[in-house]
């Protein structure tokens, strides 16, 4: 099995080392911010000082709260290719906190991974951190109530439930209560199969048939491994971290995630066919300690909530962009996007194909599987049709929506 060239995706001409060597100089968040402001192809003289006119601005003042937050496996570079939010997000709470509020970031599984940033934001090590809501699941059961199959059709609707007002009811406050999180923004993307060099030669899927009986990589999501079951797809738990290992080994078929995923983690090299299953949610989503946000004065949250509001606009449109322009998964691919750089093939399943899909497996066509799960998170939601309400709101606008034609609204107002 070969693996496919790997070609860099932002093309910067500074070395990790040297970037590295910038940060012990004026610390890794000043760099960091100074990275993402640059863009690609900075040289080592003009990081340096953009990072030094960082680390002044930023310390011109003592800040009142120095909080630390745990980007998982993203760095300067990776968030250029999956918009996640996370630089966007500190580089405006400091402003716009007028430097009262310093956020040390904290990437590349430096402090926290997929898996453990969740538990170590509840318990007080980070004050924040990004990863996805499936991942975090195992922390954090209730993030489960995202992931029923086929519930929204469309990352349109994921954005339409995000700025609704029922996502804080439905979403948000059941999480604070019962796992101490705030959540504050979500990329959106929905989750398919990525297909491991095993299937580079085949011909390129179409069905779910083809599907049938393949090995693939899960989550953290319990309500995910249900999908999957109910579609033969025989989910096998790995990290992560270790999920390149496993289609580069051709120890698994496939991963159930989504292209950004597959790019930002450098795993186009070692995935030929993307399937556009649209199967359940995939969200990277960036959450609080909610002992740390309730600290606060008032004027901080207030802040703090409009700059998660900030990001979350801006992520809408930057992310749909990075979709076409950066990833490639798109039918024609442009060139110079990593999915044409590295031969991976999208497979964009027809709209009867995966209604045949969630005849299989969604609760409103199957209700069985899902009962006991849809009852736990009921009640942890306080008494709420978790499943019917968002997948009312997730039809509250036309399938044909665009992503960025959703209007952002603030969630927590009436």
């Amino acid at each position: 099995m070969t693996i496919k060239n790997n070609t860099p995706a932002t093309g910067e001409s500074v070395s990790r080392r040297d970037f590295f060597r910038v940060a012990g100089s004026y610390g890794l968040s000043s760099t960091v911010l100074a990275a993402s402001v640059l863009g690609a192809g900075y040289t080592l003289p003009q990081l340096a000082t953009a990072a030094e006119a960082e680390m002044k601005r930023r310390y011109a003042k003592p800040a009142k709260y120095n909080l630390k937050f745990g980007a998982s496996g993203f760095n300067e570079r990776s968030l250029l290719i999956e918009r996640a939010g996370s630089i966007d997000f500190i580089k405006d709470i400091e402003e716009r906190s007028d430097g009262e509020v310093r956020v040390e970031f904290i990437g590349d599984n430096q402090i926290c991974g997929q898996l453990n940033c969740v538990k170590k934001t509840q318990q007080g090590i980070i004050d924040l951190f990004t990863a996805s809501t499936q991942n975090s699941a195992g922390g954090a059961p209730y993030l489960n109530v995202l992931d029923y199959a086929y519930m929204f059709p469309t990352r349109a609707s994921q954005y339409e439930f995000l700025y609704h007002q029922d996502s804080q009811k439905i979403l948000r406050d059941p999480l604070k209560k019962q796992h101490g999180l705030q959540f504050l923004f979500s990329h959106c993307e929905l989750r398919g199969l990525q297909m491991g060099l095993g299937w580079d030669k085949k011909p390129l899927i179409t069905n779910i048939e083809q599907l049938r009986g393949t090995k693939n990589r899960v989550t953290g999501t319990q309500l995910g491994r249900i999908a999957m079951q109910l579609l033969g797809l025989n989910p096998v738990p790995i990290a992560w971290s270790e999920t390149l290992d496993g289609l580069k080994q051709g120890l698994i078929d496939g991963a159930e995630t989504w292209a950004g995923a597959v790019a930002y983690a450098n795993m186009s090299p070692v995935v030929s066919q993307s399937v556009d299953l649209r199967f359940f949610c995939g969200t990277e989503a960036t959450m609080m300690n909610a002992k740390v946000f309730d600290g606060l004065s008032g004027e901080l949250q207030d802040a703090v909530m409009e700059s998660a509001y900030f990001t979350q606009a801006k992520i809408q449109c930057a992310q749909e962009a990075a979709l076409s322009n950066t990833v490639g998964a798109t039918t024609p691919q442009l060139p110079g996007t990593l999915f044409k750089e590295h031969g991976v093939r999208m497979a964009h399943l027809s709209d009867a194909e995966r209604e045949k899909a969630a005849k299989l497996c969604a609760p409103e066509h199957n209700p069985e599987p899902w009962t006991k799960w849809r009852e736990r998170i009921d009640k942890w939601s306080g008494g709420q049709d978790t499943y019917g309400s968002i997948h009312k709101i997730a039809r509250s606008i036309p399938l044909d929506t665009k992503a960025e034609n959703v209007q952002p609204r603030r969630w927590w107002k009436s």
